[in-house]
């Protein structure tokens, strides 16, 4: 599945969502589906820089694709985090690159953010470009 296939999966999952109690739940149950990081990966190179939570994301380039898994100390930032792992995990670092963040605003995820967990959102995707970025310039 494209990425852009799982943004269109995640927004027409969230408009069988009647309110945002709904979404918030679906959110924090998306974060417990998480593996989440042993504590060798929670390291200040994987912490996410803005978050008002502790966020680490963790990548892996094998076979030409970045997988990302993460965690968190917070239920929603874990939940939001969570979805963009689902989301770009299992991708070329061209394919991540090429790929946007619209989806976020159609499922108006940072209008019910407050500001500062929405910056923590923005940091989050910010990091899934540099890996990106950063495994592409390495291969």
């Amino acid at each position: 599945m494209t990425i852009k296939e799982k943004q269109q999966e995640i927004i027409d999952e969230f408009a069988f969502l009647d309110d945002w109690e709904q979404k918030y739940e679906y959110i924090i149950d998306l974060g417990k589906e998480l593996k989440g990081l042993s504590e060798d990966k929670k390291t200040d190179e994987n912490l996410i820089k803005g978050c008002q939570s502790k966020v680490w994301i963790d990548a892996e380039y094998k076979d030409g694709k970045l997988f990302f898994n993460a965690d968190s100390d917070g239920i929603l930032p874990k939940g939001i985090v969570s979805l963009l792992v689902s989301i770009y995990s299992g991708h070329s670092t061209q394919e991540i690159l090429d790929s946007d963040f619209e989806f976020i605003s159609e499922i108006g995820l940072q209008e019910f953010l407050s500001p500062s967990r929405a910056n923590g959102l923005m940091a989050m995707t910010k990091q899934i470009k540099f890996y990106a970025v950063a495994y592409q310039l390495k291969s």
